[in-house]
């Protein structure tokens, strides 16, 4: 080989270094740690943040919302019931007045959960897993709104917001002494419960319980356990918002769900407290999914849900590890990029969601609204819950049909056709650019990217200077 040649093959060698360190990180893009990803996603603070195709909407400025301070429980690290960082769990409560002054609205909040050691130790250096560091005060609105003209059956209730940081739904219960991890949502549960009763709830007359989301599943996993609090004279009843996760299959063909749910059930012992009905005869993955559990709820409960419920869209149908070729990138950010095929996907998933609640639904005591929309947790947002142009099934907004339902005025079980024939959605849409999404890297996928591009930046230079000195003594 001539000693050009040989300088040249030096160099190509070099840029290959280079070349290989950018197609790794390209794909260690598409295999995200979902720890975050999937929290946020849960979030409504992420939901907020997503725009809303609603050409009607307005951009004046917004009144100002109660905010509500957070009271940690003091009485909770005597029996436990602490956070994943072994901190104080907290609450957030606006007294009742007048006519809901012995009522009370308990909404559990949502925001994923963790299935590993690895997310879990993630989790706990947020506001999901430590209450160091929980806002310290947050925003009431939509069903927690102190305003009749925002929340009309329940502005004047007693309204708790209880935070979420186990990362289990308030069902765990077990301890990783080496990661300094502790899962006590269920003693969480019990702790907040009794705090609130020593508050004045044990002499309520009505009671809600509610939830979004991760806070959505929790409020079916403790609905009767929370009847069970109060007398019979009580009126008890529960709520779940965006909280029928579905055992789906993905745009591969695997579940996703199911296996994150099996992760999170096996690491926190969740079995111990899943309901029997449903432990003897599935097994504790499948009864940590509410189309297995609803039907056999005994407290009158009422399922808010959105047909193509868009955190499942974005996190159990198509997430990156079921697309790695990002085929499903620009639907899943908003569905009027859908073609057929992949609306006829979703559309199998509304047909499975129906499938799922029709046991449920028939009870007459029990509630349904399930609107064609691609949304999550329309109950907190005010703009879905009760406004001038939010949803409506029925001509009737969400906060009405809940509190006709509540109050037993109508029965309630509304379905929406299927997509595209509801006008009234606030559907949810998403940056496809996964750079500028909040979906983040694990330690060990940084060091990685570190180490490569470190040997890029230093044999580059070195095989490069060294194939340049070759070349000018062979000259």
């Amino acid at each position: 080989m001539k000693p050009q040649q040989k300088v040249s093959v030096c160099c190509c060698l070099g840029l290959l270094v280079v070349a290989l360190a950018a197609a790794l990180k390209e794909k260690e893009k598409e295999q995200v740690l979902w720890s975050k990803s999937w929290l946020d996603l849960a979030d409504k603070d992420a939901a907020d943040s997503a725009s809303s195709a609603l050409p009607t909407q307005t951009q004046t400025q917004p009144p100002l919302n109660l905010m509500v301070p957070l009271t940690l429980i003091d009485s909770a690290a005597s029996k436990g019931a602490v956070c994943l960082d072994g901190t104080l769990p907290g609450y957030h409560l606006h007294p009742g007045y007048g006519s809901g002054a012995n009522s009370w609205l308990i909404q559990l909040e949502g925001g994923g959960w963790c299935n590993s050691i690895r997310n879990c130790v993630y989790r706990k250096t947020t506001r999901r897993g430590s209450s160091k560091f929980m806002e310290k005060q947050l925003p009431f609105t939509g069903i927690l709104s102190n305003k009749a003209e925002e929340n009309p059956d329940f502005f004047n209730w007693n309204r708790v917001k209880l935070r979420y940081c186990d990362g289990a739904s308030f069902s765990g219960d077990s301890q990783d002494e080496a990661a300094q991890l502790h899962f006590r949502g269920q003693r969480i549960w019990l702790a907040a419960m009794e705090e609130l009763m020593s508050k004045g709830m044990q002499k309520a007359d009505q009671a809600l319980l509610s939830g979004c989301s991760a806070g959505g599943l929790a409020s079916i996993l403790h609905c009767d356990e929370f009847q069970d609090l109060f007398p019979e004279t009580t009126r008890v009843k529960c709520l779940s918002d965006a909280g029928m996760f579905l055992d789906a299959i993905d745009v591969s063909g695997g579940h996703t769900l199911k296996n994150l749910y099996a992760g999170v059930v096996s690491l926190q012992e969740v079995e111990k407290n899943l309901p029997k009905t449903c432990i003897d005869h599935l097994d504790p993955t499948s009864c940590f999914f509410p189309q297995n559990l609803v039907a056999n709820v005994k407290t009158p409960m009422f399922l808010l849900n959105a047909a193509y419920d868009a955190w499942q869209v974005q996190a159990s149908l198509a997430p990156p590890s079921a697309d790695p070729r990002g085929l499903w990138g620009a639907c899943k950010s908003n569905h009027a990029l859908c073609n057929s095929s992949q609306i006829q996907f979703f559309q199998d998933f509304r047909n499975q969601m129906l499938n799922a609640v029709r046991d449920f639904s028939v009870s007459t005591k029990n509630g349904l609204f399930i609107n064609s929309c691609f949304a999550h947790c329309q109950s907190e947002r005010q703009d879905t819950w009760f406004a001038d142009d939010s949803p409506v099934l029925g001509n009737r907004a969400i906060a009405l049909s809940v509190g006709d339902w509540y109050f037993d005025r109508l029965p309630v079980k509304a379905i929406d056709c299927a997509y595209p024939c509801d006008n009234t959605c606030h559907n949810l849409m998403f940056n496809e650019d996964l750079s500028s999404s909040s979906m983040t890297y694990s330690q060990s996928t940084r060091l990685s990217f570190t180490v490569l591009n470190l040997l890029s930046a230093l044999m580059v230079p070195i095989i490069c200077s060294r194939c340049i000195m070759r070349f000018h003594s062979v000259k």
